[in-house]
């Protein structure tokens, strides 16, 4: 399966220009609220996210690092799903911060939908 990337500057080039698109975070609600990219959504589970998400939209999703399979099963699972505009971001938040780039952290409160979508199949 070929994947349709996104690296890490085109991803803050089009958070910076305020393109139109989903940034979604596969990781836990407690590794959201730990730690994310600003603007990142994050669901309750697949089928939530899937619920509220427009199969027309571009959609980018992301986890830890390169290696963490969350974005892969979810970018799959999109794909499986009928979305036609999904991209992986595969070096995550660790990328992003190898860059220095904005994080973001609640850890005091939930996220706006919370749980986790990185364990459903």
């Amino acid at each position: 399966m070929s994947m349709n990337l996104i690296s890490r500057d085109e991803l803050r080039a089009k958070l910076e220009r305020g393109h139109e698109f989903k940034l979604l975070m596969v990781l836990s609600a407690n590794g959201y609220r730990a730690k994310h990219i600003p603007g990142s959504l994050h669901f309750a589970t697949w089928p939530d996210a899937l619920a509220a998400l427009d199969p027309a939209e571009e959609i980018v999703v992301y986890c830890a690092r390169v290696y963490c399979a969350a974005s892969i099963r979810f970018y799959s699972l999109l794909e499986r799903s009928g979305y036609t505009r999904v991209r992986r971001y595969a070096g995550g938040l660790a990328d992003w911060e190898a860059a220095g780039y904005p994080i973001e952290s609640d850890p005091g409160k939930q996220p706006a939908i919370t749980g986790q979508c990185a364990t459903a199949s």
